[in-house]
């Protein structure tokens, strides 16, 4: 039976992820800018107008606006909430001019702005130590429990008691390793390095293409190599070694998206698999109706998303202007405005041209096209 959140419930989760992970995103770059002795004119959590705010004894400028899809931190100095530079900031009397973005030397400006990814990964690293604590760290050996008929482990002839060395030359210690591999590799061939009776071996399989559909009606299609497990291991963590147990985990998580994006790239994987804020929203709602363990864990999900795609060098992104500071730290001196105007263009259009994609993608996602496909048939 398919269940459904409701809309209300669907807002308010959306809400509940994307207002403190984009807050916390900016008081990154707010707290480093701080530290380095730079003033914020503004902090920003949604864009146009806003709606409700207040100024601080410092003279920053605290906003909620109409449009939540995101943030900012305007620092003195800037032309704009994307960071662009005010070319007027040279004329400032010496005191302000020594408070703003531009004064301060390169490696403090990197500093302010890879602190908002930076501030994403700590906290989804903070809620994955919590879970390793609660939970403990849940590891299954990378043993055969059984081929199932019909799948690519039994076409391969693995059998209960093979231990898995490596899939496609990548060594995986454990099935959850085996898992991560096999389920975004859906109809590629793949090698398969086993130990049998202490005899290592290999063999060439395709695996198998699943779909799975779950209780919300989301289908899904993912990788199937056909093996079951054994029995799994739960070990306690304790307070020193689950923060190393969630770093490993936040890892694993980068890993796997930056394989992803890497097939979208390739063409191995179709751009129809992108999503944006409506999927983001949609999944925040189902989530939070599976219970506060489920949603915790999307918000540090989420959170890795965020950091890393603010990394992209991409301009407009963190990672954009982090580019250029280090081709100025390598040139010595500041990438050209007119260059760096030129860069922000193509950036933005990039930027909107993506959202646009993930919005056309989340809305056939939705059955939108289908149903106006149907009334026009």
């Amino acid at each position: 039976m398919i269940q459904t959140p409701g809309l209300l419930l669907t807002i308010l989760a959306f809400a509940l992820v994307i207002g403190p992970l984009v807050f916390i995103h900016e008081l990154g770059h707010y707290l480093a800018g701080r530290c380095c002795g730079v003033k914020a004119e503004a902090f920003s959590i949604g864009f146009g107008r806003e709606i409700a705010g207040w100024t601080d004894r410092r003279g920053t400028r605290w906003r909620l606006a109409l449009l939540p899809l995101g943030g900012y931190v305007k620092f003195a100095g800037d032309m704009s909430a994307a960071g662009r530079s005010d070319p007027d900031w040279l004329l400032l009397p010496p005191e302000e001019r020594a408070q703003t973005f531009q004064a301060k030397p390169v490696w403090q400006r990197a500093i302010i702005v890879a602190a908002g990814p930076a501030i994403n990964f700590l906290f989804a690293i903070l809620i994955l130590t919590g879970f390793a604590l609660a939970y403990g760290d849940a590891q299954t050996p990378a043993v055969v429990g059984q081929a199932m008929p019909g799948t690519a482990a039994a076409q391969a002839d693995l059998r209960p008691g093979d231990k898995i060395d490596a899939l496609g030359g990548r060594h995986v210690d454990t099935f959850e390793d085996m898992v991560r591999y096999v389920k975004i590799r859906a109809g590629e061939r793949v090698r398969i390095d086993y130990v049998r009776d202490g005899q290592a071996d290999h063999v060439e399989a395709q695996i198998g293409t699943q779909e799975q559909r779950d209780r919300f009606g989301n289908e899904y299609k993912v990788g199937l190599l056909g093996i079951a497990p054994g029995n799994p291991v739960v070990r306690p963590v304790g307070m020193l070694e689950a923060p190393v147990v969630a770093v490993r985990r936040t890892g694993e998580i980068i890993e796997m998206m930056v394989e992803t994006i890497g097939q979208i790239i390739s063409g191995r994987r179709s751009v129809k698999e992108l999503g944006g804020p409506l999927a983001i929203a949609k999944v925040s709602g189902e989530q939070i109706t599976l219970g506060w363990d489920a949603f915790v864990f999307l918000l540090a999900l989420v959170s890795i998303n965020l950091g890393f795609i603010n990394l992209l060098p991409v301009p407009m992104l963190d990672g954009g202007h982090l580019l250029f500071y280090l081709i100025e730290a390598v040139r010595q001196k500041p990438v050209g405005a007119q260059a760096q105007e030129w860069a922000y263009r193509g950036g933005l259009a990039a930027v909107l041209a993506l959202m646009m994609l993930v919005t056309f993608n989340d809305l056939g996602n939705f059955g939108l096209w289908r149903h106006l496909a149907g009334l026009i048939g």
